[in-house]
């Protein structure tokens, strides 16, 4: 009884000490100089794999204990994919958590409403996450375009203005298809919950919504734009929205002048009928909103208050007024008097 005493007593310290050693290899971060070390984890990618990586890297020493606490702690269902940095040492639980939190590495970045592709193309360049030839390269490749349903209509109008946690390693082709990503579920959602009836098409919602965005800034403004050119559209007026023009324009000077009104470009809206053939800037959600549900009010015209702020009409001679009040520059050169004048 004496030795099994003994034997029970060696057993139960071998497994004290063993769970002390397996707990410090957990809780304390091992002995080796500091230093930074980055791992990407793609979505999908399988625990053993990421544990591969950790080990190669030397951020985790003891590879199957840190295998097995990640189990028990459920990390395959919590590691969410990216690029991570760690400042090791560190100990299992700390790279566990870091994991888990999600908090890998990440250029945060907000893409403001109404920004063209190639304007969003400069804005990232000028952040270092992207090169530019090679966004906008990517942006007109049909394949891509193809993938993401756009291919006869373009990635103008389909790249959400949101703020993005964009990893370093993503390549322009990865982030164009992060944005488009974005803006298909918060358009969906959006027709859902509308639940707006309208003649126009999907991408004509778009293009309209991209023309809203470029002629006001004020969001209370939206429906009664909208309900303008809706109101033109149903009775076949032109939209004559400087906007639209200034798009066909290559290398615009910031001079819109009678000569530009009268262009043949496919964006001219005071010549074609109805709506431009795409979007002219990639719209924000009030302006998609305002699309797809106009204010009912039966305007046809708007003119600037030279505020941020536009005067609405229903009739030319009130229109006339209006221009007369704030626009007087533009009525005494005996400018176009139903010009819907853009922000």
């Amino acid at each position: 009884m004496k030795r099994l005493g003994t034997a029970v007593g060696l057993l139960a310290g071998g497994v004290l000490l063993a769970a002390a050693l397996a707990g410090s290899a957990i809780f304390l971060p091992p002995w080796q100089p500091p230093g930074t070390a980055e791992i990407r984890i793609e979505q999908g990618e399988p625990l053993s794999s990421i544990v591969r990586k950790l080990s190669e890297q030397r951020i985790v020493v003891h590879a199957r204990l840190f295998s097995l606490w990640a189990r028990l702690a459920g990390l395959e269902k919590r590691v969410q994919w990216g690029v991570y940095r760690f400042e090791t040492p560190l100990s299992a639980h700390q790279v566990l958590r870091q994991l888990a939190s999600g908090k890998g590495v990440y250029h945060r970045v907000t893409i403001p409403e109404g920004l063209t592709v190639e304007e969003i193309g400069e804005l990232l360049a000028n952040l270092g996450i992207v090169d530019k030839e090679k966004f906008l390269e990517a942006a007109a490749d049909p394949e891509l375009l193809s993938s993401l349903g756009l291919r006869d209509k373009g990635i103008e109008g389909y790249l959400f203005p949101s703020t993005y946690h964009f990893a370093p390693s993503l390549s322009e082709r990865e982030i164009i298809v992060a944005m488009s990503e974005q803006f298909r579920k918060a358009f969906d959602s959006l027709v859902r919950r509308e639940a707006a009836t309208t003649p126009l098409t999907a991408h004509e919602v778009v293009t309209l919504a991209s023309i809203i965005e470029k002629e006001t800034g004020i969001d209370a403004e939206r429906p009664l734009i909208a309900a303008v050119f809706h109101n033109r559209l149903r009775l076949k007026m032109p939209l004559q929205s400087d906007p639209t023009v200034i798009y066909g324009i290559k290398d615009f000077n910031g001079n819109l002048t009678r000569k530009d009104l009268q262009s043949r470009s496919p964006y001219n809206t005071y010549r074609i009928p109805g709506l431009p053939p795409g979007p002219i800037c990639n719209p924000g959600l009030a302006s998609l909103r305002a699309a797809l549900q106009p204010a009912d009010v039966p305007y046809l015209y708007f003119v600037s208050r030279n505020d941020g702020t536009h005067l609405f009409s229903e009739t030319l001679d009130a229109h006339s007024q209006a221009v007369k009040t704030f626009q007087p520059k533009q009525s005494a050169s005996g400018g176009k008097k139903d010009l819907v004048r853009r922000r």
